[in-house]
């Protein structure tokens, strides 16, 4: 089943609200195996919502519009779809009764219901009423030719309880035939272009299951997607596809589905009952915010240290005034030192620090901006690794807390000696 999302409100498009409505929508339908192929935004424009509504009935099984069903002039999409469906408008009696009722009820007897509000009880000809059980703008459900049309307000809590009371369940019932699965594999310490050098021949010979590749905030996610008559076999599907990219992958791949690296991390930590001092100073807390997100991190995370100025890294964490000086702020000799006077400060198994420039300025031609080390410290001995990245100041830091968390990631997935 191929289905179309048309979202309508000049607001949309001015930017002045987040489009929360499409989001939930799309991932109902793929929850339910229906493929969304197409998503406008259109404005409270009775010629252009026309054409797209057109446009849709021509190429789409189902069409879910979001908005324009309320009482004043703008609110154009059951007029828009009476046009595109050649469906004439008509008033529903139990509909207008209904409206009235619930305006009486909010503003009592002594405030007139303005005429406007008796455009809520217009539906195409043919339509099915979808009640709205938290608000006055009901939806409808057309069936026209071989397309499906359901119409909701665009008020996202009155949206949510239309499609899960009365929407949901019909939609149930005609892809009950068919079951999408859908399975997120995710990878740290590798970037998209070297995991889809890695996967080429499987992404070429995708079919069922398909397989995309997605990069965000330094770390990378496979999705991997299935359709069959039933979940057990969609995942039957799944299973040997997943396994050989676990197989060539297996220095990068850290976790599946919802599972975020600093999770992760925080339940590696917890397990080996390892302790954790965080010295940050480009990333500003980021490091820290990230792993004390994780509910019980308090068992293994004991302080953290954000020193932005070369002061405060003599002064809080021990680093000599004469490393600073010989080798700058940025450097593999100033982290090495903030990570074992963090360490030791605290008393903890590892300290982990970080350093660079997240500009945009204080970049020289030695040290650019987008430079960075990070260094983790153990008794034993202390890692360093130099990293280099552009990007806007917000990618960067990014980028830094993400490695600096794969670094973690790895030292405490290797094999613990006896």
């Amino acid at each position: 089943m191929r289905a179309e999302l048309i979202m309508v409100g000049t607001e949309l498009l001015l930017g002045e609200i987040v489009d929360t409505n499409a989001t939930f929508l799309a991932s109902n339908l793929a929850d339910l195996g229906i493929d969304v192929y197409y998503k406008s935004t259109v404005g409270d424009n009775l010629a252009r919502l026309q054409e797209v509504l057109k446009r849709a009935l021509e190429r789409s099984d189902l069409v879910l519009i979001s908005g324009g069903l309320g009482p004043t002039e703008d609110d154009l999409t059951r007029e828009a779809v009476s046009l595109a469906a050649e469906c004439p408008l008509q008033e529903n009696g139990d509909v207008m009764r209904w409206i009235e009722n619930r305006f009486l009820e909010r503003y009592g007897s002594s405030t007139a219901m303005s005429p406007q509000n008796r455009k809520q009880a217009l539906f195409p000809e043919g339509s099915e009423v979808i009640p709205n059980p938290v608000g006055t703008a009901p939806g409808f459900w057309l069936e026209k030719g071989d397309t499906i049309v359901v119409a909701f307000p665009g008020v996202a809590r009155e949206l949510r309880a239309m499609f899960s009371e009365t929407v949901l369940p019909k939609l149930k019932e005609l892809a009950a035939q068919e079951a999408l699965v859908i399975r997120n594999l995710h990878f740290a310490g590798i970037g998209e272009s070297s995991l889809a050098q890695l996967l080429e021949d499987l992404v070429a010979a995708q079919s069922n299951p398909t397989l995309a590749l997605y990069a965000s905030g330094g770390t990378v996610r496979a999705r991997l997607a299935a359709k069959a008559s039933s979940r057990e076999e969609a995942l039957q599907l799944i299973e040997p596809l997943e396994r050989e990219i676990k197989r060539r992958t297996r220095d990068y791949f850290y976790g599946v589905d919802n599972q975020s690296l600093e999770e992760v991390v925080v339940k590696g930590f917890l397990e080996r009952g390892l302790t954790l001092a965080v010295a940050e100073s480009c990333t500003g807390g980021l490091i820290a915010h990230c792993l004390t997100n994780i509910p019980g991190s308090s068992g293994f995370f004991q302080r953290g240290y954000v020193v932005y100025t070369n002061q405060a890294k003599v002064q809080d964490l021990g680093v000599q005034p004469s490393t600073l000086e010989r080798f700058s702020a940025y450097s593999p000799e100033t982290a090495k030192e903030m990570a074992e006077g963090v360490r030791l400060r605290a008393q903890t198994h590892f300290g982990l620090a970080v350093t660079g420039i997240a500009g945009p300025g204080g970049g020289t031609a030695d040290k650019p901006v987008g430079l960075a080390y990070i260094a983790l410290a153990a008794e034993e001995n202390t890692i360093v690794q130099r990293y280099f990245w552009k990007g806007t100041r917000e990618q960067i830091k990014e980028r830094v807390a993400g490695a600096a968390l794969h670094l973690l990631w790895k030292t405490i997935s290797e094999p613990q000696s006896d």
